[in-house]
């Protein structure tokens, strides 16, 4: 799971590798940019995937190897981090998509619990493998792991979304400006 290659990008003096390696699959930087918050940067955003797209609904669609990394910016406490995604992901799923993932977001939730706070210069990485799971990472330690496909969706949907947690980043993400 450790990132090699030469740097593609660097997004608020956070550099970022353009080639990582997961699971079975070599992933490329697909996109990346600042989430922010009241005036406040919050996190450099950034997306790996097996190959670039620029659609959300091709990326939500594919069952196969992605990142998302975190790269704090500022001290963000966990159950801010978790009311963040409590949030975001429940303006992007159904209700019956909700009931189904109810065990997998408890289990995000205690996660998320375990790191305290997050501070500026900490990385929270989102590994997803087919057949794996979702790896939570906390500073390059795997601090648990989620089951399902279902689940690493939804957590996409938070920046992916048809309602994303920020427009400007969702775009960035895909590749954009």
């Amino acid at each position: 799971m450790l990132g090699w290659n030469a740097c593609a990008a660097e997004v608020e003096g956070v550099k970022l590798y353009d080639m990582l390696h997961i699971g079975e699959h070599d992933l490329v930087l697909n996109g990346a940019g600042v989430r922010s918050r009241l005036f406040c940067d919050m996190y450099v955003a950034a997306l790996y995937l097996t190959e670039k797209k620029d659609s959300s609904d091709a990326i939500l669609a594919g069952d196969v190897e992605n990142r998302v990394a975190m790269h704090m910016l500022r001290d963000i406490s966990s159950e801010t981090l978790s009311n963040s995604f409590n949030k975001s992901i429940n303006l992007n799923l159904t209700p019956a998509e909700l009931a189904a993932l109810d065990v997998q977001l408890k289990q995000l939730a205690v996660l998320f619990s375990m790191m305290s706070e997050a501070k500026k210069g900490d990385v929270i990485t989102l590994d997803y493998q087919p057949g794996n799971g979702t790896a939570v990472n906390f500073n390059d330690v795997t601090i648990g792991r989620i089951e399902g496909a279902a689940f690493n969706v939804a957590l996409l949907k938070v920046w992916l979304g048809n309602k994303p947690v920020q427009e400007n980043l969702k775009k960035k993400l895909l590749g954009g400006q």
